[in-house]
């Protein structure tokens, strides 16, 4: 099947890419007032799609890709899958022994072909004339499909250079759609500071407080029927789209894998962004990370989680420095994407005293995960202890759970050293004294003593 797909739109792509030679080779005829049977490229006509099931295709009818619209997608789309179709506009202007100003274009460090800039695409469709130039140029503003869907992007210029001589840049996104028929799913990167997250459990081996459950579990009903109360009831004026959250409790208490099971139970994509690894010192930097993460989740339905939320939203002293003021612009900023994304947004603290009170009208809920309960502990050691491991006589799961208070990720660590001792050992026994030599070593994390 997945061949099936990869061929239905090589061969569409195929035909698209041989529409996009005769455009360019006739722009050149005309521009160069050479025999040509055409008066404008707009008389040639592109492939008849309507008929046609491939992903390609597919994304040309939903977002109603018109003319212009589709010349430039596929000037962003050749350089990645047919370069050499853009070998012509290396030629140089003999004058002045440099390429043509008007082809735009780049030059990249390991890449020796052209890579199509704005200016590439105004030449194609608007040579000399300044009416349409200017219209083209809208084609790449923040509320145009390209921008607001994150299919393709002019990329910013340096500091006073023109605007259209910006790199030509599909998104990793579409480009995997329409070579591999398939969602991207971006990595973790310098560029892209998130990484997606699953979990292998079920609303059942979560062990928390019911109260913390039944608030978890109103996020999940927003999920499955938000759209029904804005859509359908016709809230969508009173309500903003989206459900933005706050879990604050110790490490530990099971937020990450709360979150991780929202996802999985509605379907939807975690990324867990931690926001103590993306808040950089460069001024401009945490800004540029954020936006990129939001610009790429915006319609995906994705849900994000901020681990370490008060790396950024801690409470601050008066401004007095420019970093700090900057600092507060970063924070203004998160603040805006957050209140404006359509998906749920979770942010999570140790501490909620840690952020700043001006932050909590912007949560539709603040849950705790407070540290488990001595019956939940117990609860806890005896899911860890489950599979393929034989406790001693000598180990009271009850006076375990009720002498330490142990988090659940605290007793997952145990779980790991006492298994290892035993496999060392050569057996799959769990002594007591494996127990507490390893809650020792939990607790001296923290330098409490165990006694």
């Amino acid at each position: 099947m997945e061949s099936d797909v990869l061929k239905q739109n090589a061969d569409t792509l195929t035909a698209e890419l041989q529409w996009l030679e005769e455009i360019i080779n006739v722009s050149m005829k005309l521009y160069w007032n050479e025999e040509c049977n055409y008066e404008s490229i707009t008389e040639i006509l592109p492939p008849d799609l309507s008929d046609n099931d491939s992903p390609y295709a597919g994304i040309l009818k939903h977002y109603q890709i018109n003319f212009s619209e589709r010349v430039i997608l596929l000037l962003a789309l050749s350089v990645q899958i047919q370069p050499k179709l853009l070998d012509v506009f290396l030629v140089k202007n003999a004058a002045y022994d440099k390429g043509f100003t008007e082809f735009g274009g780049l030059k990249g460090q390991n890449f020796g072909g052209f890579l199509p800039t704005g200016e590439t695409a105004v030449f194609l469709l608007a040579p000399n004339n300044l009416e349409k130039r200017f219209r083209i140029s809208e084609l790449f503003s923040d509320d145009h499909k390209f921008k607001k869907f994150n299919i393709l992007s002019l990329e910013s210029s340096p500091a006073n250079e023109p605007f259209l001589s910006g790199a030509l840049t599909i998104s990793s996104e579409y480009l995997s759609y329409f070579t591999k028929g398939t969602s991207h799913k971006p990595d973790f990167n310098a560029g892209f500071p998130a990484k997606r997250i699953t979990t292998q459990v079920i609303w059942e081996d979560l062990v928390i407080e019911k109260t913390t459950l039944t608030e978890v579990m109103e996020i999940k009903d927003w999920i499955v029927y938000g759209q029904t109360l804005l859509n359908d009831w016709g809230l969508h004026k009173k309500i903003k789209p989206g459900y933005r959250t706050l879990f604050y409790g110790p490490p530990g208490t099971g937020k990450t894998m709360t979150a991780s099971l929202l996802g999985k139970s509605t379907g939807l994509e975690v990324y867990r962004i931690d926001l103590s690894m993306v808040v950089s010192k460069f001024i401009g930097e945490t800004e540029k990370n954020l936006s990129n993460i939001f610009d790429q989740a915006e319609h995906k339905n994705w849900i994000l989680f901020f681990d370490e939320a008060d790396a950024l939203f801690g409470k601050r002293t008066q401004t007095s420095s420019s970093n700090d003021r900057y600092a507060n612009q970063e924070v203004s900023y998160l603040l805006q994407r957050i209140e404006d994304f359509p998906g749920v947004v979770i942010l999570a603290t140790n501490l909620k005293a840690n952020l700043d009170e001006a932050f909590s009208r912007r949560f539709q809920s603040m849950i705790h995960f407070p540290m488990p309960s001595a019956p939940q502990r117990k609860k806890l050691w005896e899911k860890a202890f489950a599979e393929n491991i034989i406790l001693e006589n000598d180990v009271n799961l009850d006076e375990i759970a009720q002498k330490f208070e142990l988090a659940g990720g605290a007793i997952i660590n145990v779980l790991r050293y006492v298994s290892l001792i035993a496999i060392k050992r050569g057996d799959n026994k769990v002594t007591k004294k494996d127990i507490i030599s390893s809650i020792r070593r939990e607790f001296g994390k923290e330098g409490k003593i165990v006694h």
